[in-house]
């Protein structure tokens, strides 16, 4: 198994992942030669390794759930690699993928529409064990797995829920129960799909405090997707920031929310609400404005040039390659063709004049 630079164990690994969804041929494309395709995730790579917590951020359509469906398996890739433990894997269908989502298990955004609503907590709960090999021998050994899987997720008594049905919970509840389904296989990897975004408030700072408890006591490695950058900022160790299919910049939570390097992730902060940041309009720096391309047909060079004010000509033509920057931070943006240190996929790092 291999390690990140912090020495942790990465169990989890994309290496240059795409997924392109050809689309159904209208009239008008029966005579051209290729068959047009959404290009939702391009030459993605990302490591998650155990006791650490990975944010992927992004806008509504950027690919990040794709990007989690694709980690889970759901999808067959277009290109790319997945390793599980270091090992490069196709889960497929069957005994393969059953043993696959025993240590892989996706958590997804909205918990009322992953549950069923005609059975009780009880039948989803002592269906996960039973499929993954860890029911117990007897129905009294069941009980008790059923009541530690509650516990784990802080749902107590777990008498009091055994027996309700998903419309009987709350969303945060619901979401509870969702993550002990996911923990009835005993994963190594948990893949949230915005699991916050369909909840309260008042109620989200709960789930995300357990789903750290559970990474810190169960040495999990977490994929957190959001939206929220801040809150990817109190939450993960990582943050990667996804555009149009492609990440474009990443690093120590800490140093990516605080000091944005790519001008989208400086976008995305300036649009997060913060009271500290009282700026008077005329001294705002313009960080960008308009609508994110179509993926049918997205921009040549930087996806992100229509949209940013410091674009240049190579922006529009030349895709940027990934510039390491200070204390492990990166970014795919040529505005840092001179200052960081150049990295090529396929190739050594070099570095680039300063």
């Amino acid at each position: 198994m291999s390690t990140d630079p912090t020495g942790a164990d990465v169990v989890l690994e994309a290496r240059g992942v795409t997924k392109h969804f050809p689309l159904r041929r209208t009239a008008r494309d029966l005579f051209a030669r290729e068959r047009r395709s959404v290009h939702a995730v391009d030459d993605v790579s990302l490591r998650l390794a155990r006791g650490t917590v990975t944010a992927l951020v992004g806008e509504s359509g950027s690919g990040k759930s794709t990007v989690a469906r694709l980690l889970a398996q759901l999808h067959p890739l277009t290109s790319g690699e997945i390793r599980l433990g270091g090992t490069p894997v196709v889960a497929g269908r069957g005994r393969s993928f059953r043993r696959y989502v025993r240590r892989v298990q996706l958590i997804f955004q909205d918990p009322f529409a992953s549950l069923n609503p005609v059975h009780t907590v009880r039948y989803h709960l002592t269906r996960s064990l039973k499929i993954h090999g860890r029911a117990g021998r007897g129905g009294a050994e069941l009980e008790e797995n059923l009541a530690a899987l509650l516990n784990r997720v802080q749902l107590t008594p777990p008498q009091q829920f055994l027996e309700k049905f998903p419309h009987e919970l709350s969303g945060g509840q619901r979401q509870r129960v969702a993550i002990a389904r996911a923990l009835g296989a005993d994963p190594q990897v948990l893949l949230a799909d915005e699991p916050v975004s369909m909840l309260d408030v008042s109620i989200r700072l709960g789930v995300l405090n357990l789903l750290r408890d559970l990474k810190e006591r169960l040495h999990l490695a977490i994929l957190y997707i959001t939206h929220d950058i801040a809150s990817a900022r109190y939450f993960a160790d990582t943050t990667l920031v996804m555009y149009a299919g492609r990440i474009v910049e990443g690093g120590d939570s800490e140093r990516v929310t605080q000091h944005p390097a790519h001008p989208y992730t400086q976008l995305l902060i300036a649009s997060a609400p913060d009271p500290d940041r009282v700026v008077a309009q005329e001294e705002q720096e313009e960080t960008g404005t308009g609508e994110p391309p179509s993926l049918i047909a997205p921009p040549a060079g930087c996806r992100f040039h229509p949209r940013c004010p410091k674009a240049m000509e190579r922006c529009r033509t030349e895709p940027p390659p990934r510039f390491d920057l200070a204390d492990g931070q990166w970014a795919a943006c040529w505005l840092y063709e001179g200052t960081g240190t150049r990295v090529d996929e396929g190739a050594s790092t070099k570095e680039v004049s300063r």
